[in-house]
């Protein structure tokens, strides 16, 4: 969805001082003045970064998190590349929705296409997520690019724990990434078996 950008709002006179577009208008539309809604569902769950008002468990149906995206630079090295989630297609996904007041949105979309759009990996949408509280938002999610060269679903579960398990970048092992993301879903209630049964695989393979 593109945000429309009318001549009358960006003003166009000669003596108007236009403003660049964010980088996020190309990829999600935010009317001006409306909070903001944000599905989390690996590391934004226990390392959002950004202000919110509240957050609510949620379900995103259509997508499941999984370990399919290279990672160069936080979790892993060009040499060396790690593992990170992302929202591939098919099943559902429980996660967080997190809310952010109208004022701080557009700083908190500035702030999101900074951490996870570097190398559009990710195609964000506003999805429809079902908040555990009853209801329904759309929320911007980060979802997979299958045709990205840093895809990697075609990896067995063996290849993914090792990866894992052998992997470290700017931010840390990639083992603990995915320690932290269980640790978080445990915390929360929600029972993600195959990420605990690929931590206790990639545990047995850490050197």
């Amino acid at each position: 969805m593109l945000l429309d950008t009318r001549s009358d709002d960006i003003g166009l006179g000669p003596d108007s001082s236009v403003r660049p577009a964010p980088t996020w208008a190309a990829d999600v539309s935010l009317p001006e003045g409306a909070e903001l809604w944000v599905f989390g569902y690996g590391s934004l769950m226990w390392n959002p970064g950004f202000p919110f008002e509240e957050q609510r468990l949620a379900v995103l149906r259509g997508y499941h998190r999984r370990f399919c995206v290279a990672s160069h630079r936080y979790r892993g090295t060009p040499e060396r590349p790690g593992l990170v989630l992302g929202l591939d297609r098919g099943g559902c996904c429980r996660g967080m929705a997190f809310r952010v007041a109208a004022a701080q949105a557009p700083a908190v979309l500035d702030y999101l296409w900074d951490r996870e759009m570097i190398t559009r990996v990710y195609r964000p949408r506003l999805l429809p997520v079902r908040l555990a509280c009853g209801g329904t938002v759309r929320a911007c999610t980060f979802v997979v690019d299958r045709g990205h060269h840093q895809y990697r679903g075609c990896l067995c579960p063996e290849e993914t724990a090792a990866t894992i398990a052998a992997c470290r970048g700017e931010r840390g092992a990639n083992l603990d990434y995915l320690a932290s993301t269980v640790e978080r879903l445990d915390a929360l209630g929600i029972r993600d078996a195959r990420l605990s049964a690929l931590l206790a695989k990639a545990r047995t393979c850490a050197p």
